[in-house]
């Protein structure tokens, strides 16, 4: 189907922060398949653990006990706020899973008519139709029917209806990704998040987290809610936990999990032999002092050159933002085109986003030379679209 805007980039392998396409060109690849190679392209130790699972067992369903799965689960749970996980294999299932979770809670408590969900605008929480409509974007929900009962959305900022929202009778949670992806790199502050927290405590609302994008270490911590120093009752988690293999996890507190009984959910092929022990693979080596301390080395250093960049280019770059390797710039120039110069010119990979933002993904193991090498070409591409701007006027 043609449903995708694609680069005219073929491409045919990788390895770490490299991506060559089938005509041999090089790229610095600052995507990494949208936050997904948190280890980048073909770590050695996701290839060991694929090989090594491939030659014992795929798959057998749910039907029956999977030790990886239990192993994985002690881990994201001993390194968590939560009690209990649900393997999807994407993080759209498991925001679904999240709302589901919300609403049995509810039920389970004798108050089925709490169904409300409020999420904001900018968002971006997959493409099932549960997500799609927790999000609410124009572009994403058009076409496919009369929206879905229950779901609202907040202004980004609006404190009083964030409020007034939380005190609603028939409230049941609060979606929010603590760092917005694709709504343009806006980091929640720290105080709004623990307020948020408060004021859920007091109506009884539950938080959902989606941590897909912005959690698995990329914003220098294992979950980025960790920065405010307090936690939500739900959180999805998807992308980096499989390091490139497709993975994602709805975890959640025993009383919030309450209504999630037999038969209340359930996948095909969620928590499968070979996606755990990608999973565990992954977990463990970005679960660690050296990756999680890399992130905020390089992070630090890129924050700074790229102040640096926005003070010498007021004219492509109108603001930095995000939190460690989830990072936005805001710009003066269309941000597709901007993507374009980038990829033809210089060979370096950025993603779109929100608001006329790009956005550097790169891998959470990128060294000190391979963030030096990104800032260059970030300053000619600067450079370029300045020039490009002065032959236009």
């Amino acid at each position: 189907m043609g449903v995708y805007n694609r680069a005219p980039l073929e491409v045919d392998r990788g390895r770490g922060a490299r991506l060559w396409a089938t005509d041999g060109t090089e790229y610095l690849d600052c995507v990494q398949g949208i936050s997904t190679n948190g280890l980048g392209h073909a770590h050695p130790v996701l290839i060991e653990a694929v090989k090594e699972q491939a030659e014992k067992l795929w798959h057998v369903s749910n039907i029956f006990k999977i030790p990886g799965q239990e192993e994985l689960a002690d881990r994201l749970t001993e390194s968590s706020f939560a009690d209990v996980v649900f393997f999807t294999n994407s993080g759209t299932e498991a925001v679904e899973c999240a709302l589901k979770t919300a609403r049995k809670y509810h039920a389970a408590n004798g108050q089925p008519e709490r169904i409300d969900i409020y999420g904001f605008d900018g968002a971006f929480h997959g493409r099932t139709y549960g997500a799609i409509n927790a999000a609410a974007n124009p572009s994403y929900t058009e076409g496919f029917g009369p929206k879905m009962q229950g779901f609202h959305q907040l202004k980004w900022g609006d404190h009083e209806a964030l409020k007034a929202a939380i005190a609603e009778p028939n409230c049941a949670a609060i979606i929010v990704e603590p760092v917005q992806g694709e709504g343009g790199c806006r980091a929640m502050p720290d105080v709004c998040l623990r307020g948020l927290r408060e004021l859920c405590d007091q109506h009884g609302v539950l938080i959902i987290f989606d941590e897909v994008q912005c959690g698995m270490g990329r914003s220098g911590k294992l979950w980025a809610h960790e920065w405010a120093g307090m936690a939500p009752d739900i959180m999805a988690v998807a992308k980096a936990l499989g390091g490139g293999f497709p993975i994602g996890a709805c975890l959640a507190t025993t009383e919030a999990a309450k209504g999630m009984t037999v038969g209340a959910h359930g996948s095909t092929f969620g928590g499968n032999p070979l996606a755990m022990a990608v999973g565990l693979a992954a977990f463990n080596a970005i679960n660690s002092d050296a990756i999680l301390g890399n992130v905020n080395e390089i992070a630090g250093y890129l924050k700074q050159q790229l102040h640096g960049l926005k003070e010498r280019f007021p004219d492509v770059i109108e603001d930095v933002r995000g939190k460690g390797l989830l990072i936005g710039l805001k710009l003066v120039p269309n941000n597709r085109e901007f993507m374009g110069w980038a990829r033809d010119e210089q060979h370096l990979l950025i993603a779109g986003g929100g608001d006329n933002c790009v956005r550097m993904l790169p891998p959470l193991n990128l060294t000190l030379d391979e963030a030096r090498e990104a800032i260059e070409k970030l300053e000619r591409t600067c450079e370029s679209a300045r020039s490009k701007a002065k032959a236009a006027a």
